[in-house]
């Protein structure tokens, strides 16, 4: 479905992006599982779909015929960036069907020991048919990325940085000063900590392009989580399980 980038960008307006993504030690995993959570997405009315590593998204590709942020995680004990953390990664994303190329894009040091940001125009440069998506954690970072050429920004890892880790919900002051500022630079949408149609509504309201929403659609495991950490009085958190690297 490789196309128009602003054509494609536009049939995101408003709508949901729905994140299906299964991890090897998830007891939901199988390829098969994913692709099904895709269909079922694409029947309920989502406009994209956000999918992790080739094969999941070669998969997805040929069942379902809506665009596909792609990304690639890849875990290392010496860093918290997971997200299509090099060159090589990318270009497997790209080369496996995905239009949007998802990177992170904060200033943590990756495995290779530079901030993470710098691979954004490297890939702008060897792949430049690719819309990137920028995950980053905070205004700063979002100002930054849409300096460096990023066609979409979003708080996908507001959460997931040692600065914000014992966050649990949105930062909506700061994300509505997103849209507010890149409006005309860049497209604004939402990733993080949604849980309810009323929260990605609010982001909408905001002024989010669009709303990207995972495992509170996708991943049976962490709903069920939610609700038996709530029972036993937060005993556990269950955005350790969610955090944890795979």
């Amino acid at each position: 479905m490789k196309t128009n980038k602003k054509e494609l960008l536009d049939s995101f307006k408003g709508g949901l992006i729905v994140s299906c993504q299964v991890q090897h030690d998830d007891p939901t995993f199988s390829v098969d599982f994913v692709v099904k959570m895709a269909k079922a997405a694409q029947w309920g009315g989502a406009v994209g779909i956000r999918a992790n590593d080739p094969e999941q998204i070669k998969a997805i590709k040929k069942e379902v015929d809506l665009p596909v942020i792609g990304l690639w995680k890849i875990w290392h004990d010496d860093t918290d960036v997971f997200i299509t953390p090099t060159l090589e990664a990318a270009k497997a994303v790209w080369e496996a069907g995905a239009e949007i190329i998802a990177l992170d894009c904060t200033s943590q040091i990756t495995h290779e020991g530079r901030p993470a940001y710098e691979l954004l125009p490297i890939v702008k440069k060897e792949i430049p048919e690719a819309i990137i998506f920028a995950d980053v954690s905070n205004y700063e970072e979002a100002v930054r990325a849409v300096e460096m050429g990023a066609d979409i920004v979003g708080p996908t890892l507001y959460g997931y940085t040692e600065a914000t880790k014992h966050i649990e919900q949105p930062d909506l002051r700061e994300f509505a000063r997103m849209c507010r500022d890149f409006k005309d630079k860049a497209y604004v949408i939402m990733e993080g900590h949604i849980y309810s149609p009323e929260d990605a509504m609010k982001c909408i309201f905001l002024g989010a392009h669009s709303v990207v929403v995972g495992s509170a659609i996708t991943r049976p495991h962490l709903i069920t989580k939610r609700f038996t950490d709530l029972l036993t009085g937060y005993q556990n958190n269950w955005r350790e399980a969610e955090r944890s690297k795979h």
